[in-house]
């Protein structure tokens, strides 16, 4: 389910699936796990996403998430997972709110950058990276075909970085490649519905089921928290 959210709209895998796997293993180990599946996916969807990337915007969200990683890092060191989880929870629900009060941002490279750097820095510390991109991109007028294609050729980039600095800092178990790839098979499935559903989405709906993601973010990182 989490990577047919993913494969149709660029965004929803860690909303579904991070909470899930924070109940069954450990905090880094369900990060590990999420983010080594996440890659499976945008990597896999690269050769049909290439061609509708904004290369301007991906270029900005890279620079600011370079910036943003290590944060992420130093975040995981300095406050609790509970603490974490209920700081983005609520920031993320209100400007959700801004959202909703149809509030309009014009793009500009800082703004895309920021927009970078906060991804980056949630990807490191909570396994999120979509969250940031998603407020941001909800409150401009970019189509539904470019959010999705720069978001997943995105991913890849945070993805990685992300995996990177987790293993050399955090360290890795054999044991979560392991289970990341045995949940592989179970993922490709879901791309495989997510590229159907997305030709069966209007532009109405798709922001629609994106502002939906972000409530369900908020909601589930505070209810998470307070378990």
């Amino acid at each position: 389910m989490a990577s047919t959210l993913q494969a149709a709209t660029g965004f929803g895998f860690s909303v579904l699936a991070t909470p899930l796997l924070f109940l069954i293993f450990e905090p880094h180990q369900a990060i590990q796990i999420n983010i080594i599946i996440s890659l499976i996916i945008s990597f896999t969807l690269y050769p049909e996403l290439k061609k509708n990337v904004d290369k301007r915007l991906l270029g900005n969200l890279i620079k600011g998430a370079i910036i943003g990683t290590p944060i992420g890092v130093v975040l995981i060191f300095m406050l609790n997972e509970e603490m974490l989880k209920i700081f983005a929870g609520v920031v993320i629900l209100s400007l959700t709110s801004a959202v909703l009060l149809k509030l309009n941002i014009q793009q500009k490279e800082s703004r895309d950058m920021m927009s970078g750097m906060s991804s980056g820095a949630l990807t490191t510390s909570l396994g999120m990276p979509g969250p940031p991109l998603l407020l941001y991109f909800s409150s401009t007028n970019l189509n539904k075909h470019t959010l999705r294609s720069t978001t997943l050729v995105y991913f890849i980039f945070i993805y990685l970085l992300g995996l990177i600095a987790h293993v050399s800092t955090i360290g890795s178990s054999w044991s979560t490649w392991m289970i990341a790839a045995a949940l592989t098979p179970m993922a490709f499935a879901g791309i495989l519905a997510g590229r159907v559903a997305f030709k069966l989405i209007s532009q109405k709906t798709f922001k629609m089921i994106n502002i939906s993601i972000l409530l369900a973010t908020g909601v589930s990182l505070i209810a998470t928290s307070l378990k």
